[in-house]
């Protein structure tokens, strides 16, 4: 009895995995083979908010890329909080080679919340001329189509916000072992929620957003205090009666060599955000986490030849959802080598989930913040 108490709820998680890894691959698939024709005459002006905090990889040809788009009107704002940051250096640079540009500066210290990032973004407004708002981190690396795709949704008044997915272009081990982790296990989570529901949520790779909407679910401010910034950009215009789309349009997150207790601690970051975000759906991830239920299926039963069936059906179904999402879809170069590595990746990923019901502290550049209710932030004394 005490058996089958364990073996039968093992038996339908694998289930409920193997089903979960089929619907992203069918809903990846329709997304990608669905494309809107682009109207090249609608091409309103933007403002590119670019929050600045010390130095990327590669980061004076990330910001170079946003000035070397195929697009008539476009403002980029560069904001960061202290004089001494070095990323102004590169900044300055930038604005030099490329005079023609309409390109500003924003140095203040100004805080309206706990955040950085946002206080940067908000920073940054005050000297944006347009009312299409776009912000990327100084990381990201685009090509010359970036603005003409990524603005296309907006033709519809009823679209509030439009965001991006990423591959990473990562340096190091243990970034390319992060990288596979979001293009393997991160990104399917979104395909099949478009599929299902449309996403109610932003991903900071790119969001752009009309200054209306952001102005009416309250500014910058609003948001200024959470951590999963991105994501509540996204949700708050939902809550408004706005559409988020997601683009098809593939941008590239240039990543730095990384220790392997940073990315471990960043990925804690992500878990203790969701937690705190959605309480209630957290827990129920488990239905997805199929490599280390059938791995728990295969130690309960002593090896029997069900549980070796079992996950080697779960297996399968995981190598191959990998493959069309990280490898296919997003065509992220670390997927596309080491997808078959994946259940390694959901090894960790399990480790980080398990912290996320216990962590409520992360480190963020530097400053140690607390998670309070609802993803609030507060500064850690």
């Amino acid at each position: 009895m005490v058996h089958n108490l364990v073996l039968v709820p093992l038996i339908l998680l694998c289930l409920s995995a193997i089903a979960y890894y089929g619907c992203v691959i069918y809903a990846t698939i329709r997304f990608r083979t669905h494309h809107a024709p682009l109207d090249l005459t609608f091409h309103p002006p933007i403002t590119i908010l670019k929050p600045i905090c010390g130095l990327d990889r590669e980061m004076y040809e990330n910001l170079a890329s946003f000035c070397q788009q195929d697009y008539p009107d476009y403002q980029i704002v560069f904001s960061t909080a202290s004089e001494t940051d070095p990323g102004i250096a590169v900044v300055k640079q930038i604005m030099q080679d490329f005079p023609a540009r309409d390109l500003a500066l924003v140095v203040s210290d100004r805080a309206i919340g706990s955040n950085p990032k946002v206080n940067n973004l908000a920073n940054a407004e005050t000297q944006a001329r347009h009312n299409i708002l776009l912000s990327a981190d100084s990381d990201i690396r685009v090509r010359p189509d970036y603005l003409r795709r990524v603005v296309q949704p907006l033709r519809d008044p009823a679209v509030g916000v439009v965001t991006c997915l990423y591959r990473c272009l990562p340096k190091g081990l243990a970034a390319r072992f992060e990288a596979l982790i979001i293009a393997t296990e991160h990104h399917p989570a979104v395909f099949i929620t478009q599929w299902l529901e449309g996403i109610k949520f932003a991903i900071g790779a790119t969001i752009m957003i009309r200054r209306s909407v952001l102005q009416e679910m309250g500014g910058f401010a609003a948001i200024a205090d959470y951590l999963e910034d991105d994501s509540q950009l996204g949700y708050r215009p939902t809550q408004l009666g706005y559409k988020v789309v997601l683009s098809d349009y593939v941008v590239d997150h240039v990543t730095g060599p990384e220790s392997w207790l940073r990315s471990i601690r960043r990925q804690g970051r992500w878990a203790c955000g969701t937690r705190f975000s959605d309480p209630s759906g957290y827990p129920k991830t488990i239905l997805i986490r199929g490599t280390v239920v059938s791995l728990l299926l295969l130690l309960a039963t002593g090896g029997s030849t069900l549980a070796w069936a079992g996950l080697a059906v779960t297996w399968m179904v995981r190598f191959a959802m990998a493959w069309v999402v990280g490898g296919w879809a997003i065509q992220d170069p670390t997927a596309q080598k080491f997808f078959w590595l994946s259940p390694l990746g959901d090894l960790v990923s399990f480790a980080t989930w398990c912290y996320g019901f216990f962590g409520n502290t992360v480190e963020w550049r530097s400053q140690r913040l607390k998670l309070v209710q609802d993803g609030k932030l507060e500064v850690m004394t």
